[in-house]
């Protein structure tokens, strides 16, 4: 049977299958009695002088076999070609169907992406849950959408300033105008971050792990990503600044992705990894500059990751691991700087591997 490009089933017409059909039946019902004439070693064929009732009656059964057997092939050539027409009307409609689909999730991709790019930020908003719900929907195209939430993520960003507002009217009009965008835009920003973090956590309703998530030089001033789970894929913060606000990982379960936070800068605001779990993968602060800002490990649990935090600068900010647990797993410390020894006292350690910390750690 063939097929046309498009991949619709092309069939012969009805008379020549039932030809194609009676031929088939011909051959074989030949081939068998000349097999069985063959095996029974060629007799010689007898003629009856005189055709007898009985004679005539066994040839009637004959015909009406032949008939019963042509009309037997015909039905199941009819039946036959009724399947492949289902079949073929079948796959027609899956075709359809598909395009329907691919045509309908393009447009709410349009649509959501334009709705990401207005200037109001209501708007906006619409725009991150219709990118959130289309990627519920498309498992096949789910990871353009995450790519665009985590591209909005990292768009230049201003936050918006606690201070008094300019004293000259025009500058302070503009100054009012800035610092509503801003604020609008904020609470955008930290919408798309906690819908993402919705759907990395144990009980989502639709499940994001296992997709790369691209937050590269992204500027946060806060942000809730506590309880989710990095379980695979690659999670990039790398050269990202936490400049304000409390952008917090507690709770989280670090379980097989590469995270990486390389050149990541803390400066104003406050990193808190408290109750996190490293159980496996690779969580990197490589170069990453923690003097301005806050970042606490505390409670956090570092058993089977590795953690790297060579050629990291801790400075004036605060660095807590009171209450972590080390029970196994690498923790690499190599050519970082600290502006004050790094105290690990409150600390528990069992079995953790480290490298290049100054000071031996207390047990």
């Amino acid at each position: 049977m063939e097929t046309s490009g498009q991949g619709e089933l092309r069939m012969p017409g009805i008379r020549v299958a039932i030809g194609i059909g009676l031929g088939i039946g011909v051959l074989l019902v030949g081939g068998l009695a000349f097999g069985s004439w063959a095996v029974a070693g060629y007799p010689a064929l007898r003629r009856d002088p005189e055709v007898t009732a009985g004679t005539l009656f066994e040839l009637l059964k004959l015909v009406f076999a032949v008939v019963a057997g042509v009309g037997g092939v015909v039905a199941l050539v009819v039946a036959y070609r009724k399947q492949r027409v289902a079949e073929a009307a079948d796959q027609r409609d899956a075709l359809a169907s598909g395009r329907d689909g691919v045509r309908l999730f393009n447009e709410r991709f349009a649509k959501a992406s334009e709705q990401l790019g207005s200037d109001k930020a209501a708007v906006r908003l619409s725009g991150v849950y219709a990118m959130a719900g289309l990627a519920d929907d498309w498992p096949a195209g789910r990871q353009t959408c995450v790519d665009v939430l985590c591209a909005y993520i990292r768009m230049p960003y201003a936050t918006p300033l606690d201070d008094d507002h300019p004293d000259g009217e025009d500058d302070r009009a503009a100054w009012v105008k800035q610092q509503h965008w801003a604020r609008g835009e904020r609470q955008v920003r930290h919408t798309v971050i906690r819908v993402i973090a919705e759907h990395l956590r144990e009980r989502a309703r639709v499940s994001w792990r296992g997709h790369d998530f691209d937050f590269t030089e992204a500027v946060f001033d806060g942000g809730e990503l506590h309880r989710v789970v990095f379980a695979a894929g690659r999670v990039s913060f790398r050269g990202a600044r936490f400049v304000a606000g409390r952008t917090t990982f507690v709770g989280s379960r670090f379980d097989g992705a590469n995270v990486d936070f390389t050149g990541a800068t803390v400066s104003g605001g406050k990193v808190a990894m408290n109750d996190a779990v490293f159980a496996a993968g690779r969580v990197a602060f490589p170069t990453a500059d923690f003097s301005g800002g806050v970042l606490h490990f505390g409670k956090a649990v570092f058993d089977g990751a590795e953690v790297i935090f060579n050629g990291a600068t801790f400075g004036a900010g605060e660095v807590n691991f009171d209450g972590a647990e080390f029970r196994s797993g690498v923790v690499r410390f190599e050519r970082a700087v600290f502006a004050t020894p790094l105290d690990l006292g409150a600390a528990t350690v069992t079995g953790t591997e480290f490298h290049g910390l100054p000071a031996a750690p207390k047990k």
